[in-house]
């Protein structure tokens, strides 16, 4: 276990000594013992919360609504800076899956979960509370990594993936860092666009247009938190200039981007992501092998 020390926050951070069972699922184990109003910064990869211990981490939303505990939020959740964690003596597992393999984790499409942080219990019901009650009761992170793979990996398993075509276009989407074009998506899968971008949103949650613009920016907010300008990092991560990029970070934290490159939130994850493995699962170039088809011979039907 490390420290993270950046400006007032101070965590205790843990990472899994080895890699998931499961493709596209990491993990990060967090003690805090005071956690004050920290801005949740949206990120590609649906988020889930593994609460455990005396503590209890608080979600403060828009428009007043409060989360307590284990919860779920799809990815990009916290756009517009709307929502800031708090909470004291908190102890939990962080998880981050790729929103190709999601569904079959959660049980549910993140589509279902229509913009909102969801409770754990409210989508597992009692399974949660003993998730809760198993990490509270092993002694180390590694057991609680391992107890928390172990389950996610068997809920996995036991249900199907999402079409290939979608897993194609997620990934490619991801290996380029959000520089695709969306409307050649569709062409080179071989559907139409009506399908794809139907299939799309409906089994990772966002429509391709917003998974491009999710993938850009959390590449550019990474830069920025790494000390690059803002001019260079809006040149390199495929912004038509500085402006577009301070719209985009404004539009998902409702900051500038000279704040943003000093959220915590972002800059602890050189500690607790350090493979910054958390977009995809197996990492993928821009020049992925297209799915095989079995209608290859016809065209797609809408």
């Amino acid at each position: 276990m490390r420290t993270f020390t950046h400006g007032a926050a101070v965590w205790d951070v843990a990472c899994p000594q080895r890699p998931s069972m499961v493709a596209g699922l990491t993990m990060a184990g967090f003690r805090v013992r005071e956690l004050d109003a920290l801005r949740m910064v949206p990120h590609p990869a649906v988020t889930l919360l593994l609460e455990f211990g005396a503590g209890s981490p608080v979600l403060d939303c828009a428009a007043g609504r409060q989360q307590r505990g284990s919860i779920v939020a799809e990815a990009g959740f916290g756009s517009g800076g709307a929502v800031r964690a708090r909470g004291e003596n908190v102890e939990c597992v962080q998880v981050r899956l790729s929103p190709v393999i999601a569904r079959a984790v959660l049980g549910t499409s993140p589509a279902d979960l229509d913009g909102a942080v969801v409770s754990l219990g409210d989508l597992w019901g009692r399974e949660a509370s003993r998730i809760r009650e198993q990490l509270g009761d092993v002694s180390s992170w590694q057991d609680r990594f391992a107890l928390a793979d172990a389950l996610l990996a068997r809920r996995h398993a036991a249900r199907p993936p999402v079409d290939p075509e979608v897993a194609w276009a997620w990934h490619r989407i991801i290996g380029s860092r959000g520089r695709t074009r969306v409307d050649g998506l569709a062409a080179e899968v071989g559907w139409s666009r009506k399908r794809l971008w139907s299939r799309f949103r409906s089994q990772l949650g966002l429509p391709p247009k917003r998974a491009v613009k999710l993938v850009r920016f959390d590449h550019a907010a990474h830069r920025l938190v790494a000390g690059e300008g803002a001019a260079q990092v809006a040149a390199d991560t495929g912004y038509a200039e500085q402006s577009h990029l301070n719209r985009d970070v404004m539009a998902f934290t409702g900051a500038t981007p000279a704040t943003v490159a000093g959220e915590p939130f972002l800059a602890v994850d050189d500690i607790a992501w350090p493979s910054r493995g958390t977009l995809v699962g197996p990492r993928r170039s821009a020049s992925l092998p297209r799915p095989v088809r079995p209608e290859v011979a016809g065209p797609a039907a809408c």
